[in-house]
């Protein structure tokens, strides 16, 4: 029977970020642990495994390595990262192809393009011959180099993503089809000049609906294997940044460029239509004191855990204080504050000086009173189809504040808000609150978005502040919108 390698590195790197993403901050799964894992879970890593069962192949698990969201990936890190995928992939069996989970938007110290210089390294491991194919977030900033050297490329075609497994399947299907000789791989880039602001990377509404929509409709295309567009990863200082499309087909160089340059267009035909007009803080919490439908979420685009900020801006939650606003739930990122309520043990009173303490970017520690009401390990389960397809989460040691009838919650791991779970395994019920507020950006709306009474962005300074003018690009290809 047929073997196929899987595996991946994955990580979305903030270039603005100075914390360095380490060989430590990487969590790794080898062998039978990768089916164990991942097998359940809703991440392409799923779809690989059990395309085995659909297209009738063996599973090699090799590797899969991932880290939270933070700045560049360290020489050490990626070199040993690359140098451990290839090892686990020479002590496979035969294996006649990989199937390959990268993010897309990996930037390593002296790699700008990651993603790209894993497969180069790849390729002078194992020949051009191999099939691989690869599955890409949304999110990456594709190059030219990870078109070079794929046989193909695959990227979800939703953000929030919750078609992960789907496209896994998808990589897998083509994988087997390409091991049958039955079709020819070809594939095309095309990159509008342009930022898309993060703001409009949801899927479900326009601007970006129509694209997708023409993405999926290329896809019955008999000749079309594979149609997708990238909305791209704003908070990169590289060449590729920014959004592309990507098509494959079956041994048609001319059509499958002719495609990726007409969904480019596309593209750069909504760059006009991406506007910004967000409260900040202040305004924000106005509104939801005067809301009257329930919860409202309020975003914290300056803070999205997911897009690699610290987790413990302050800037919402010192205007819920100084606002006197009531039955809200925060979560931030504070072992420190961890520890105090630890030592308070559960209904001791507590002050606090919470938030504010990775740097001088996301707002000054906010000092609460209350009591201890929980202390939790900080692990959950997700079992629907959210954002990132991670099956099972751990934010660490974890407590739950009383302030009057509000609640905050101090993690000891930096966790985004892309699961319901995370509150509701700390006996919180998100639809009792009046307002939650949440770092994220667009990724929390697949759990977020059914209970959400009204939904305000907020416009909050941070690493990932929503507008890319805010920030000071230097290797960026030019003439670039919004920044030219």
């Amino acid at each position: 029977m047929t073997t196929i390698a899987i595996g991946g590195i994955m990580h979305e790197s903030n270039t603005f970020s100075e914390t360095p993403t380490d060989f430590a901050a990487f969590s790794h799964t080898f062998s039978k642990n990768i089916i164990d894992l991942w097998g359940e879970a809703h991440h392409e890593l799923g779809g690989f495994i059990q395309g085995a069962t659909a297209y009738g192949y063996t599973v090699y698990p090799a590797m899969m390595t991932s880290a939270m969201p933070t700045g560049r990936v360290t020489d050490d890190a990626f070199d040993r990262l690359t140098d451990m995928l290839i090892q686990h992939l020479r002590a496979a069996p035969k294996h006649e192809g990989i199937l390959l989970a990268l993010h897309g938007a990996m930037v390593a110290e002296s790699y700008p393009d990651g993603d790209g210089e894993v497969l180069r390294r790849l390729r002078d491991a194992f020949g051009r011959d191999l099939p691989i194919v690869v599955t890409l977030d949304q999110h990456a900033n594709v190059s030219e180099q990870m078109v070079a050297e794929s046989t193909a490329l695959v990227i979800y075609k939703t953000t929030p993503h919750i078609d992960q497994r789907q496209r896994g399947l998808q990589a897998a299907k083509l994988m087997m089809q390409i091991l049958e000789d039955s079709v020819v791989p070809t594939q095309a880039l095309g990159k509008p000049p342009m930022i898309l602001n993060i703001l409009y990377h949801v899927t479900s509404s326009e601007p970006t609906l129509s694209i997708m929509n023409a993405v999926k409709a290329l896809e019955q295309n008999p000749n079309v294997l594979a149609s997708s567009v990238a909305v791209g990863y704003p908070y990169a200082d590289v060449h590729e940044v920014g959004p592309a499309s990507v098509v494959v087909t079956d041994n048609n160089p001319q059509l499958a460029q002719q495609e990726a340059d007409r969904l480019s267009d596309m593209m750069w035909g909504i760059h006009e239509q991406l506007t910004l007009d967000l409260p900040d803080a202040a305004q924000a919490v106005q509104q939801a004191i005067n809301g009257e439908k329930h919860p409202i979420i309020l975003v914290e685009m300056g803070d999205n855990i997911g897009g690699g900020s610290p987790g413990d801006s302050t800037f919402i939650l010192s205007e819920l204080v100084k606002q006197g606003a009531s039955g809200y739930v925060v979560v931030v990122f504070d072992p420190e504050g961890v520890q105090s309520c630890i030592q308070a043990g559960v209904g001791g009173n507590v002050s606090l000086e919470v938030g504010g303490k990775t740097d001088n970017l996301h707002g000054a520690p906010v000092s609460i009173s209350g009591t201890v009401r929980l202390i939790h390990d900080g692990q959950y389960v997700e079992t629907e189809p959210r954002h990132g397809g991670q099956r099972y989460h751990n934010q660490g040691l974890t407590t739950v504040i009383a302030v009057g009838d509000s609640l905050v919650a101090l993690t000891s791991r930096r966790q985004a808000p892309f699961s319901l779970q995370q509150l509701c395994s700390l006996g919180i019920d998100p639809k009792s609150m009046q307002m939650i507020v949440v770092k994220a950006a667009v990724a929390y709306r697949a759990a977020y978005e059914p209970i959400a009474g009204q939904i305000i962005e907020v416009d909050t300074p941070g690493l990932t502040a929503v507008n890319p003018l805010h920030f000071d690009y230097h290797d960026v290809r030019r003439p670039l919108f919004p920044l030219d």
